[in-house]
């Protein structure tokens, strides 16, 4: 084996620490906006909002609630069986759950994206400020991560 290859081992031990250093950068973000989302129903203005306004904002914490739990979800599985030597199956599940969770950030920060915006300005801009930001986050989110790839095969 070339000097600068990998064992399996060790790849899947980068592999893991690469994807727990990555949900480090996205889990804070998570938690300042439930925490922003918290704060807002106790404020003076909430009972001030429309119906409207009440449902986009339900929406995004309920979307904020399952992004934390999606996100967090890869490090409770790491704690609980980190001496179980199955870090391959660890990888890819929260590969897969660090995505979903970034889905639904991405919906909760455009329904808060909306929400701000219909509260400062009226129609058309908060659709268009939303629809802005939902192209925005799956452009730079999930289309340009796959431009240009290479055949795997």
């Amino acid at each position: 084996m070339p000097e600068d290859e990998e064992s399996e081992k060790q790849r899947r031990d980068r592999e893991l620490i690469e994807l727990l250093n990555e949900l480090r950068v996205a889990i804070p973000g998570v938690q300042v906006l439930f925490a922003f989302l918290l704060i807002v129903p106790f404020s003076n203005g909430f009972p001030k909002m429309t119906a409207a306004q009440r449902d986009v904002f339900f929406v995004a914490f309920l979307c904020t609630t399952v992004s934390a739990l999606l996100l967090i979800a890869t490090s409770a599985h790491h704690r609980l069986r980190f001496r179980d030597k199955d870090k391959e199956r660890l990888v890819t599940r929260g590969n897969s759950l660090a995505v979903a969770g970034l889905s639904f950030l991405a919906v909760a920060m455009t329904a808060v994206a909306f929400l701000i915006t219909d509260v400062l300005f009226s129609e058309p801009w908060p659709a268009v400020v939303a629809g802005l930001a939902a192209g925005a986050f799956g452009w730079v989110w999930y289309v340009i991560p796959f431009l240009g790839r290479k055949d795997p095969g």
